[in-house]
């Protein structure tokens, strides 16, 4: 592919990073052709790596010159495509950017690279007894640029809301390569428009991330795990519901149906009950007189539900192994298929058991395997398909599926996407859930930014 591209480009790209960092190699490029959406695959024209913040405006510039269309790229855990390479494109690779550049404590702030680890965050956080509470299910691997570009979620986005929550300001490289900073560390801040929101889940779309100013909180002083098992499918939902109609907000309500269960167990060795239809794993945390009342109420209404088991984890170390496991939901499933379908879909609350028998009953219509967890306490639902993508009479049914559970969630007046982005795999439907005047709004502000139309083309619409 490289050689479609302008020499003039390329000689330009290592001028400004070395030819050690920049990759034109067919074999080399083949690790930044794809995310961690299944099935969705192309390679890139060049990939450069960026070593500071200070590469990125200029190889913005570059590309603009050269009309060559760039895709900014982190870890690539992404689960819709928004990483995915178009052809003849610029991937441009940010993991080197991976300092943090000041801990402020005593205004409960911490500024860092776009490539820094999110797990690190709440890490460095933890040494001055403060807490970064967004935690995606890949925070051991993705970057915080990719949970800014994508307004990423976690298990603890119930209580403590998604990534953009936490972003008080950010530098971004914009469509000519011009560098621009937004927002700052004031709590209150209401002078002109929010533009920093404008980029926080523009996928890479509007501009590129390069610095992060978040927000930290003081660490909880107590925290509860709590393990709540169900006969029935819908128990565990109906449970999730219920705790939420009971104005009982605690920072973890994850959700695993059978197939979920016994995949994990099989991966984990967590101690999970292998034979539940169904299982809630609840955590709250704060005050310890807040945690107490909470824990006992939660418990109370999963055994009103029907639970077979309601236990507290034993300890600290018993806590960590049952969210660890619950985390390892994606890759315990994906041992079973060659292809695993992660998909993604929120629907208010009162409609969780609904949608989570609608799921069920869309696997048995189609004659595919698809497990369920997800994030209940926010509504957030990972129907996953686990099918083989050589198999293309199966894949047809999978996209029916698909289809199938995105229109059911647009019915119950939820989202297409709760947290992985619209990207490639859902723009289809993005016009479907705005309507005609709001998704000709977002095409607007897209033309306005990016008027050439460079920055990571293809996504979104």
């Amino acid at each position: 592919m490289s050689a479609t591209l302008p020499s003039a480009f390329l000689s330009g790209l290592r001028t400004l990073l070395g030819s050690d960092q920049v990759l034109t190699e067919p074999i080399d490029l083949i690790p930044y052709g794809f995310d961690g959406t299944a099935t969705l695959k192309e390679r890139a024209g060049v990939v450069a790596l960026a070593r500071t913040t200070e590469d990125v405006g200029p190889m913005v510039a570059l590309a603009h010159e050269h009309r060559i269309p760039i895709v900014a790229r982190g870890s690539g855990t992404g689960l819709s495509g928004g990483s995915v390479p178009v052809k003849g494109c610029l991937v441009l690779g940010l993991n080197q950017l991976d300092q943090i550049l000041e801990v402020d404590p005593k205004n409960l702030t911490m500024l860092v690279e776009t490539g820094l680890i999110t797990q690190r965050i709440d890490e460095e956080a933890a040494k001055h007894g403060l807490f970064y509470p967004p935690d995606p299910g890949s925070l051991k691997i993705a970057t915080i640029g990719g949970n800014a570009a994508e307004n990423s979620g976690g298990l603890r986005g119930l209580k403590y809301g998604v990534t953009r929550d936490y972003v008080m300001g950010m530098e971004v490289v914009l469509a000519d390569g011009e560098v621009v900073w937004l927002g700052n560390q004031c709590v209150k801040d209401v002078a002109g428009y929010s533009v920093k929101d404008l980029f926080i889940g523009s996928e890479g779309t509007l501009g590129i991330i390069t610095k992060v100013l978040l927000k930290l909180l003081p660490r909880p002083a107590a925290r509860r795990t709590i393990l709540a098992t169900f006969d029935q499918l819908d128990q565990g939902a109906q449970t999730v519901s219920d705790i939420i109609a009971a104005k009982i907000i605690p920072c973890t309500l994850e959700f695993l149906d059978n197939t979920t269960i016994r995949c994990v167990e099989d991966f984990s060795k967590a101690g999970l009950p292998v034979e539940a239809g169904s299982l809630v794993l609840m955590e709250t945390d704060g005050p310890e007189a807040v945690v107490t009342d909470e824990c006992e109420r939660m418990m109370a209404l999963a055994r009103e539900n029907g639970a077979t088991e309601v236990r507290v984890a034993a300890d600290d170390a018993e806590a960590a192994r049952l969210a660890a496991a619950r985390r390892s939901a994606f890759s315990a499933l994906a041992r079973i298929k060659p292809t695993t379908i992660l998909e993604d879909v929120t629907v208010p609350r009162t409609r969780l058991a609904e949608m989570v028998r609608f799921i069920a009953k869309t696997g048995v219509k189609h004659r595919l395997q698809i497990a369920t967890f997800g994030h209940m306490g926010d509504g957030n639902l990972h129907p996953t398909i686990l099918t083989d993508e050589r198999d293309h009479e199966e894949m047809e049914r999978v996209e029916l599926a698909i289809e199938d559970i995105v229109r059911q969630a647009l019915a119950f007046k939820g989202t297409i996407t709760g947290e992985h982005g619209v990207g490639l795999a859902k723009k289809a439907f993005l016009k479907e859930q705005l309507g005609d005047a709001s998704y000709a709004l977002m095409k607007r502000v897209k033309a306005a930014l990016d008027p050439e139309g460079l920055l990571n083309p293809g996504k979104i619409f």
